[in-house]
């Protein structure tokens, strides 16, 4: 969420930055200073209406003598009671609606993101490894049932399509992978939470998912309560309405959730393999921080999940989404891409964005500079690390051999007992 005092005193600003976006966000901005205006005007009279019937309850105690007088002053109060109820209605209303109207208005892009309509005009920063490119190299989704490690037909069985399951060394690589991550974030200094996987709708909205989002999550019939589609949400919604100290910052988080969307824009997609899923696994990285500190802290988080492929020797490359790539919260972001030889392309497997203070105006995150100082908003960065799934399904790729195995990369031996390869 933007400040609306700097939206009005910066408006050509944010028309420009924003409409690198998109050009239609412009309209947007228009409306919500339409309403932001006529709800100031609203205020106005307001306070006036206040300010008279706070007078008219004075007079009527200097007037007690005068009963004539006391009455018309009543009368009076009367009228302007009634208008004053009927103000605070126009005011409750308008403000809903400036709130409403600014939670559709997304961040604006760093000076340093390329300006592009999509995803063409994504900067290439750089690239690691070796890509593999032998023919014979097997889909994910085939080495897999070849080696019973995924059940498609089971997972529609149970739920419908997009759900797999894992079983053997399928499930047993998942679970060495989040060992391994979590272990790999913790030696960076990241504090492991497990939280809820069911949010409210104050956390969804605090984190940007929400109300932009709302066709992607799967939510509870009754209750206002989310399956989180990312760890993204639990994590910065710790510390929602608080104000952390500076000797606090950079607080820094990692979590490990099954994560879920209905992946509703991408209905015909990946429709096969492990890719794209409606219940995946995840390990986040979280960062609360300054606003002095965020770029690096934004740098540092992304080679912390750079580290992660490189220790399991995964080609990938690094990749700065153009405005039109842009996420709805981000301000900027890098994607990394890890290769998938049998595709021959690559394929994103983490997204580290970092928000400024667009998440902690909605939610409501800030810190003091000083015991003196006013508080400030924090700045929220964030990054998987990694998608596990999708890590999985790179492994079976890039680490095949041609008799139809899988080695095991050297990093997640120790988490499955020393075993080296699957066959």
């Amino acid at each position: 969420m933007h400040d609306l005092k700097e939206l009005r005193t910066k408006v050509d600003y944010y028309k420009q930055m924003l409409s690198k976006r998109d050009k239609t966000l412009v309209a947007i901005v228009d409306e919500i200073l339409t309403v932001d205006q006529k709800k100031r005007e609203i205020q106005t009279k307001a306070d006036e209406l206040r300010k008279r019937k706070n007078e008219i309850a004075d007079e009527i105690g200097r007037s007690k003598g005068d009963s004539a007088k006391v009455e018309t002053l009543k009368k009076e109060g009367s009228n302007v009671n009634n208008s004053l109820a009927e103000i605070e209605k126009e005011e409750i209303n308008l403000n809903f609606k400036l709130t409403e109207k600014a939670m559709w208005l997304p961040n604006i892009p760093a000076d340093d993101v390329p300006e592009g309509e999509n995803e063409t005009k994504n900067k290439e920063i750089s690239k690691w490894g070796n890509p593999r490119v032998e023919k014979w190299i097997k889909q994910h989704w085939e080495i897999g049932t070849q080696l019973n490690i995924f059940d498609f037909e089971r997972g529609v069985k149970i739920a419908q399509s997009r759900f797999t399951v894992s079983s053997g060394y399928g499930a047993k690589l998942e679970r060495a992978l989040m060992n391994f991550m979590l272990d790999h974030a913790a030696e960076k200094g990241y504090k492991e939470i497990f939280p809820p996987i069911l949010v409210n709708k104050e956390s969804m909205i605090g984190t940007g998912q929400l109300p932009k989002f709302e066709g992607d999550f799967y939510k509870c019939e009754n209750e206002f309560l989310y399956l989180v589609p990312t760890a993204e949400v639990p994590l910065t919604s710790l510390h929602r309405d608080e104000t952390i100290s500076l000797d606090q910052l950079p607080l820094k988080y990692c979590a490990y959730t099954p994560c879920f969307r209905r992946e509703a824009g991408a209905a015909s997609k990946d429709t096969r393999g492990i890719i794209r899923q409606h219940q995946f696994n995840k390990v986040e990285l979280v960062k609360i921080t300054t606003s002095d500190k965020s770029s690096e802290e934004h740098e540092k988080l992304t080679k912390d999940a750079e580290e992660i492929l490189q220790k399991l020797e995964l080609p990938y490359r690094k990749i700065l989404l153009c405005t039109g790539d842009l996420g709805f919260s981000a301000m900027k972001c890098y994607d990394l891409e890890v290769w998938f030889p049998a595709q021959n392309t690559y394929r994103e497997i983490s997204s580290c964005s970092n928000f400024g203070t667009f998440q902690a105006r909605r939610i409501n995150i800030k810190y003091k500079p000083t015991p003196k100082d006013k508080p400030q908003f924090v700045h929220t960065i964030n990054g998987s690390g990694l998608a596990i799934g999708r890590t999985l399904a790179a492994i079976l790729e890039n680490y095949q051999t041609e008799k139809g195995t899988v080695l095991v990369p050297k990093i997640l031996q120790g988490y499955l007992g020393g075993v080296k390869e699957i066959a």
